[in-house]
């Protein structure tokens, strides 16, 4: 879908989400792009599971460290003792790259920034800053 922001000063925005479909807050960040005529690509990390060094990008992007992208709430997160390696980043990006589940989503890119999608509006920042 090839669109772009309406107003003045518009232009293309191309921009990348990280998304599952069966996560509403997922679904209502890319209907928020869509709405806004953004340029997707839409990478569903369940079927496509971003690797390690993705990953460090990602969190590099989001001046985030992993510890602050991981789902604490995902079986995954306490089958493997994830709670006493907080503080291990290498270990949560490996244990996230192994069981994509635990990553936060959705993560929308946007030249060299991101943003996760939770809320929604957390992404009109990267939009704005296209302007």
């Amino acid at each position: 879908m090839s669109a772009h922001l309406s107003g003045p000063g518009s232009q293309f925005v191309k921009a990348i989400i990280y998304h599952n479909p069966r996560c509403s807050k997922s679904r209502q960040t890319l209907a928020l792009l869509e709405e806004r005529g953004v340029d997707i690509e839409v990478i569903e990390y369940l079927k496509d599971a971003p690797d390690a060094a993705l990953l460090r990008s990602l969190m590099e992007m989001l001046d985030k460290p992993p510890r602050e992208v991981i789902r604490r709430g995902e079986a995954a997160f306490t089958a493997l003792g994830l709670a006493a390696k907080l503080d291990d980043g290498e270990a949560l990006i490996a244990a996230i790259a192994a069981h994509p589940v635990l990553l936060e989503r959705p993560i929308v890119v946007v030249g060299q920034r991101a943003a996760i999608g939770r809320p929604p509006e957390n992404v009109l920042a990267l939009l704005d800053s296209t302007r």
